[in-house]
């Protein structure tokens, strides 16, 4: 016998027959009334009422609406509202308009990028 299968029933003479089988978090009828509400209305607060309905957390209603490939993420916005840019973004709008490849710019930090892309005049869009 090897020394697995000995771990093995000991654990079972311990704790008993252990059954793989697990309790479902959400039953057909839940996952399709959720997706359903989520689809007509994607946002945030939808995804906080269907938490409170269901007893869940928002984080658990957000994986499940992920699972069933409906759930939109949010896009990102600073702490003023305004939508995330990133470095890359502003290193591609400043080689974009000198049309040339400066592939260690990216190593700048990100205050130094955005107030060279201002000064050069470039509308950098968040993506």
């Amino acid at each position: 016998m090897k020394w697995t299968e000995i771990k093995f029933k000991i654990n079972e003479f311990i704790y008993g027959s252990i059954s793989m089988a697990q309790a479902k978090n959400y039953t057909d009828e839940m996952v399709a009334q959720m997706t359903d509400q989520y689809v007509a209305n994607p946002t945030r607060e939808t995804v906080d009422g269907l938490a409170k309905q269901f007893g869940k957390t928002t984080r658990s209603i957000i994986a499940k609406l992920s699972r069933e490939g409906v759930y939109v993420a949010q896009p990102r916005t600073t702490k003023t509202g305004e939508p995330v840019v990133s470095k890359v973004q502003f290193v591609s709008a400043i080689e974009g308009h000198f049309d040339i490849a400066m592939p260690t710019l990216v190593k700048s930090g990100k205050q130094d990028l955005q107030k060279l892309a201002e000064a050069l005049g470039l509308e950098v869009i968040a993506s």
